[in-house]
């Protein structure tokens, strides 16, 4: 369904695949605090639904997402208070659903198409995975304009190498697909007119998978991230044990020393 009101088009499929759509062409799904509002509401519904394995997140029209709504911005800044407390209040707002997407349970994959452009360029670094279309433009060119994409940078130099991403940041030079795969900002580069189904195709291998095994294994990649080696060891061998005292996982390895099919019950893992 399309809410007029969040601007978003979502489904879920019978294969435990929910499919986010931002969808607000004429701004080429810029990131109005409605948006962002609406996103992280969603995000909240899907995090408490076992029955959702994986999200595909995506955007309507010519782009997947341009970024702010500077539009929006500039009237904030001209507001009664300067728009100081109205620009915090985006910003954090925007690094909360940012965020939330990182603390989903769920992996989270971008259908990245048309271009990335700023917070859109962030979107996508933000996501577990992306999969774009040839031709899609990625950049952090808000420096073009006179405004340092220092929120986007968060992503972005997570994802990137420090002087790959310093280097987009201070040039607002756009990349295209090859080098945002080389770079490792996406996956997999499909033609345009097969985006969507290599997307749904990689969504659906994730939601084949158990689901409590993918949940707790996403949450234990990005912390161990922060932590250092021996410390991460330690945490994700408690993870492997708490991994194994789960029955499917059981019947998972049964099902592979008896060369055949785990007999798990996918739509409620």
């Amino acid at each position: 369904m399309t809410d007029t009101q969040t601007s978003l088009y979502t489904r879920c499929d019978a294969n435990g695949v929910a499919y986010i759509e931002l969808a607000t062409p004429q701004t080429l799904n810029a990131l109005s605090s409605q948006m962002i509002e609406a996103l992280t509401a969603l995000f909240v519904d899907i995090a408490a639904d076992q029955s959702i394995r994986c999200v595909v997140l995506s955007g309507a029209g010519k782009a997947f997402c341009a970024g702010h709504n500077l539009k929006e911005m500039q009237a904030m800044r001209e507001g009664p208070d300067a728009g100081a407390r109205e620009l915090t209040a985006l910003f954090d707002a925007c690094a909360q659903m940012m965020t939330a997407i990182r603390t989903l349970p769920q992996p989270v994959i971008a259908q990245v198409h048309g271009v990335a452009a700023a917070a859109g360029c962030q979107l996508v670094a933000a996501c577990d995975m992306a999969v774009a279309a040839e031709g899609t433009r990625f950049a952090v060119n808000g420096v073009n304009i006179g405004l340092f994409c220092s929120t986007p940078m968060v992503a972005l130099s997570r994802n990137l190498p420090r002087k790959q991403a310093f280097e987009m940041l201070v040039t607002g030079d756009f990349i295209d697909t090859n080098r945002a795969l080389d770079l490792g900002l996406i996956n997999r580069i499909a033609e345009p007119s097969k985006l969507a189904p290599v997307t749904r195709d990689l969504a659906e291998t994730v939601a084949a998978k158990l689901g409590a095994a993918v949940r707790l294994g996403k949450g234990a990649f990005y912390d161990q991230l922060e932590m250092p080696v021996a410390d991460a060891y330690t945490f994700t061998r408690d993870v492997m044990v708490q991994n194994m005292a789960n029955e499917d996982t059981a019947e998972g390895i049964t099902a592979f020393n008896e060369k055949r099919k785990p007999n798990w019950d996918i739509a409620n893992s």
